[in-house]
């Protein structure tokens, strides 16, 4: 028996946000004081930590639960499935609906709930509900999707990732540029007769001692800004340094799991969270082996998309999936390594045989 991802789609906006945007911006720093560097200077160094050149927002009229939806949708019609034929719906997300120019969450009903409405889904068996992981929460609830099917007698399961980060930052931080919106949804399938593809293994971390605020909500930077509105923030440095120490070595656990040699692995698929960083984190992998990260190892969206938090992984394994990547192609029985890293600080990953 095996489980696969037996269709996926992922929606992108159609709102381009390039870095110009940014140039008469105000930034300040967490003190408060304010950044007198030329808007140039601060997005060349954006840019050549980050990679990020442009972004996608979503128009003024969708919501998570919207663009969630197309993305399931195009995850159906991919894996050529009944809709009525799902035994469940996981939402990953981590701000639920969001109205555009308004200052609160909308997460009841949960946003799987909403999800399985617009699918106009009448099956009451196919249960729907929400993962709160961090940016790791698409890879997490293909996680648990994959027990559920391991565990009982349910088949199918849509396991979706949407957000729209545009709405919960802060115009007067820096940290905004990276932010973005997107989603994206695979079929996780039950198959008897697939041979030895299908998920081989997954590892899951939650670092809550001293890392659980590395990512949080707090006021604006710009002093007397909004007072009541908090705003996703971050401390980079020691997400940066965390990453580098604890996610190589939690890449290395889930594989060294899967008995997959290495140099089996064809693509990574990481979360785009910065350029440098992932690319670190890649040779910190490989290094753990023994071994230099071959170039074309892990594609890259992070330049054209920016970060939109649970749906960077899922999104960048359904356009190489689909030949929508450039140089990057999957084949049949290709192995691929899935992981992400996120608020909590939770970090998870995930083996797969294409």
């Amino acid at each position: 028996m095996s489980i696969l991802l037996s269709g996926t789609a992922s929606y992108i906006p159609e709102r381009t946000i390039d870095e110009t945007i940014f140039l008469q911006q105000d930034f300040y720093n967490e003190d408060g004081s304010r950044i007198e560097t030329p808007g140039e200077e601060i997005i060349k160094k954006f840019r050549s930590i980050t990679g990020i050149r442009e972004r996608r927002y979503v128009q003024d009229n969708q919501k998570v639960s919207d663009i969630g939806t197309a993305a399931a949708a195009g995850a159906i019609e991919d894996a050529g499935i009944d809709p009525e034929a799902l035994d469940g719906i996981i939402c990953a997300h981590n701000y639920g609906d969001v109205e555009a120019r308004t200052k609160q969450s909308d997460m009841v009903p949960s946003i799987a709930a909403r999800i399985k409405h617009n699918l106009r889904i009448k099956n009451p068996a196919c249960v729907a509900f929400d993962v709160l992981f961090g940016c790791p929460g698409w890879v997490q609830g293909v996680i648990i999707a994959s027990q559920f099917l391991q565990n009982g007698a349910a088949r199918r399961f849509l396991v979706v990732g949407a957000e729209t980060l545009s709405r919960v930052v802060d115009p007067y931080d820096r940290d905004s540029m990276i932010y973005a919106d997107g989603a994206a949804a695979a079929i996780i399938e039950k198959v008897p007769d697939a041979g030895n593809r299908g998920i081989l293994s997954y590892a899951s971390e939650t670092h809550a001692f001293e890392e659980v605020y590395y990512l949080h909500f707090g006021p604006s930077y710009k002093p007397g800004f909004d007072p009541d509105t908090f705003y996703i923030k971050m401390h980079g440095r020691k997400i940066y340094e965390f990453a580098l120490n604890k996610v190589p070595q939690a890449m290395k656990a889930c594989l060294d799991q899967s008995g997959i040699a290495i140099d089996e692995v064809k693509k990574v698929f990481l979360h785009q969270a910065n350029e440098k960083m992932d690319e670190a984190i890649i040779h910190r992998f490989y290094k753990l082996y023994g071994k230099r990260a071959p170039e074309d190892i892990m594609p890259m969206s992070i330049h054209f998309l920016g970060n939109s938090s649970v749906a960077t992984v899922p999104t960048l394994f359904d356009l190489v999936r689909k030949g929508s990547l450039g140089e990057h192609q999957l084949q049949e029985d290709d192995v691929v390594l899935l992981a992400s890293i996120g608020a909590g600080m939770n970090i998870n990953a995930i083996t797969y045989r294409v």
